[in-house]
């Protein structure tokens, strides 16, 4: 039997470290094959295997630099820095610790949580345009929010301007009563969600009406040239690869384009290929432009957002590749339906 002790503790972080009814505790003991016990302070753990109980330590030490940041510690972060360990990237966990992107309304600070979104937050932080593709879930469209008001308040930019193909995802909702700004609402939703978090509804309503944030259907950006400005084009996986073209070359002087979109999740017509697709593959290795894939170990959603993902791309990966002709067959008979 191996012991190793963690002695210096606060209560407070035991308490979040056990969590309600042991819960949290309990799933570094599984992934480790460990028993973890506290007592005034100190938290001692004991294992067959010296390897295992020096990475539930390890694990532990981590999460404790994550209370000091005031963040609670949940199922998400027990499970990624679980995983950190395991790979033995955990020294890679030091730049999650310090960085403060902005704050929100209620003094929340916003951080990156993973490793990947803080290499992301870096991506934007030292290119013009930026590609944030991956799961649902990974922050890509509110952390580029979060660095769009960051920028904002700096005064580096001195507009922002959001927008996100009008597509719906899978289903026809029709003609949508009232004005433009009521039709375009619900497609732009997520992007008010993040706004008024990180400034107030209030604050957020004030810089629309002066101009200072724009929040705007993408068929609306043709033949504009975006000075001084930082630009989100959200859910780009629905554009097409004339619409890509269009919004790109609308970047102006002293401006940031920042591109998110799930390439799993693409709702265009059958056969229509997406713009972000097509960027992806031409765009490789531009300077000034840099590409970030999130994966599923960026999810910082419920945990199950995690699992169902991982399935989703399990069964996919398991599909046999498309072949070129099969595409080809598959438009001509597309072509033929369309003219009956």
């Amino acid at each position: 039997m191996f012991e190793k002790s963690i002695p210096d503790l606060s209560i407070d972080f035991v308490l979040k470290l056990f969590g309600t009814l042991d819960g949290n505790i309990e799933n570094i003991e599984t992934a480790f094959s460990v028993s973890v016990i506290a007592r005034e302070g100190v938290i001692k753990i004991s294992g067959d295997n010296a390897n295992d109980v020096n990475m539930a330590a390890s694990c532990i030490e981590q999460l404790e630099k994550v209370s000091r940041m005031s963040e609670s510690i949940d199922e998400n972060t027990i499970n990624y820095v679980i995983s950190m360990v395991r790979e033995d990237k955990e020294n890679e966990l030091d730049a999650i610790y310090n960085d403060c992107i902005c704050l929100t309304n209620k003094g929340k600070p916003i951080k990156a949580k993973t490793v990947g979104q803080q290499k992301y937050v870096d991506a934007i932080n030292s290119n013009t345009i930026v590609f944030g593709v991956g799961p649902a879930g990974t922050g890509k469209t509110f952390l580029a929010v979060a660095m769009a008001v960051t920028a904002l308040k700096k005064k580096q930019i001195s507009k922002i301007v959001l927008t996100r193909p009008a597509v719906e995802a899978g289903e026809k909702l029709g003609f949508l009563p009232g004005d433009l700004q009521s039709k375009i609402d619900p497609y732009l939703r997520p992007l008010y969600d993040a706004l008024g978090e990180m400034l107030g509804n209030e604050s957020f309503k004030n810089c629309g009406e002066k101009g200072i944030i724009e929040v705007c259907p993408l068929a609306y950006m043709r033949g504009r040239t975006l000075d001084d400005a930082f630009i989100i084009l959200d859910e780009a996986q629905n554009t097409t690869p004339e619409q890509m073209k269009m919004f790109l070359t609308r970047l102006g002087n002293n401006s940031k384009a920042i591109i998110t979109g799930d390439i799993t999740q693409i709702d265009l017509p059958y056969l229509r290929k997406s713009g972000l697709v097509d960027a992806l593959e031409i765009l490789d290795n531009i300077k000034g432009i840099s590409i970030f894939k999130f994966t599923h170990k960026d999810v910082v959603r419920h945990p199950l957002v995690q699992k169902i993902i991982q399935a989703y791309e399990k069964r996919d990966a398991s599909k046999p590749p498309r072949r070129e002709n099969d595409d080809n067959q598959r438009r001509e008979v597309f072509k033929r339906r369309t003219r009956e």
